[in-house]
């Protein structure tokens, strides 16, 4: 049987994490149990099972784990990329690499978090820190 959500005062999870890249921060939620972060917002964490979440502001530095290209009509903004960050912090994001041509994002390149409009609403992206090798 499940139990009911405690109610609370604060907004969701989601609304939260909006409301840090409004100010201009990078925030993700830490298990005060295990001392993992988590990514994607949420309301219990999934090491404890717990409302044991709290948000902390993270370096913004990853790797590239996964990546794809997207292929569109250059009217329509033409092709960009899809990555899956690792973060420095634990968690995996999906984003985009930006800065570089789609195709010269490498598996294993070394990235630093951007807050950007994408599509009318902030959101995380990253540009690749380093030298660029290959095409």
């Amino acid at each position: 049987m499940s139990q009911p959500m405690p109610e609370s005062d604060s907004p969701p999870p989601d609304a939260q994490y909006r409301r840090f890249l409004a100010e201009g921060r990078f925030c993700l939620q830490r298990c005060t149990a295990s001392g993992n972060f988590v990514f994607y917002p949420r309301v219990i964490s999934p090491w404890s099972g717990r409302s044991t979440l709290q948000w902390q502001d993270v370096s913004g530095r990853g790797e590239v784990y996964s990546t794809t290209v997207v292929r569109r009509r250059q009217e329509k903004g033409g092709d960009y990329n899809v990555a899956l960050i690792q973060l420095e912090e634990g968690p995996r994001m999906l984003s985009r690499v930006e800065g570089i041509a789609p195709e010269r994002v490498r598996i294993g390149m070394a990235v630093r978090a951007r807050i950007a409009t994408v599509g009318g609403r902030l959101n995380v992206v990253f540009d690749p820190q380093g030298e660029i090798h290959g095409a």
